[in-house]
């Protein structure tokens, strides 16, 4: 998926500062959909429990680093947010195959429709985005999308991706 940079694409400055402006205002929207969700689930939780369901759903059996790592929250931020998941009854931690002493965390099936509940809604919006963008425009939004999320896309400890 990984394709090489074309060296023939030279952009201005104004083309990536409007780049930004469509990615600052799309992310606003994203999350004004999560935000609604997560009012509608009446749980009291926020967008970085709906963030984590959703990685827990994506890779099952991630743990507090990994977590960590994929969404720049700091450890004990992404070991609090486990906890809240947990209290919840959303999420369950269990002690690693290979290392006992690393817990790893998935998601209940209240926890499942938890995370379908919300995320939904942005499937909904993503998909007319694609529609509009047409068959070669997914293809393309999603490489410049994987390629801005970086390392992110592949996590060392799960096999999962954007694939």
């Amino acid at each position: 998926m990984n394709a090489p940079a074309d060296p023939r694409l030279i952009l201005r400055e104004d083309e990536l500062d409007a780049g930004l402006e469509l990615i600052m205002l799309s992310e606003a929207a994203l999350w004004a959909a999560v935000d609604q969700g997560l009012e509608a689930e009446n749980l009291g939780l926020g967008r970085s429990h709906w963030r984590a369901c959703f990685l827990l759903r994506r890779r099952p059996g991630i743990g507090v680093q990994e977590l960590a790592h994929l969404t720049s929250l700091s450890k004990q931020a992404a070991s609090r947010i486990l906890v809240d998941l947990a209290g919840k009854g959303l999420v369950e931690k269990t002690a690693g195959d290979l290392d006992g002493r690393r817990r790893t965390a998935a998601l209940t099936e209240k926890g499942l429709a938890f995370e379908a509940a919300v995320s939904e809604r942005l499937r909904s919006q993503l998909g007319r985005a694609y529609r509009v963008g047409g068959l070669d425009g997914v293809a393309g939004a999603r490489r410049i999308l994987a390629a801005l999320a970086g390392g992110r896309t592949r996590s060392p400890n799960a096999g999962g991706g954007v694939g």
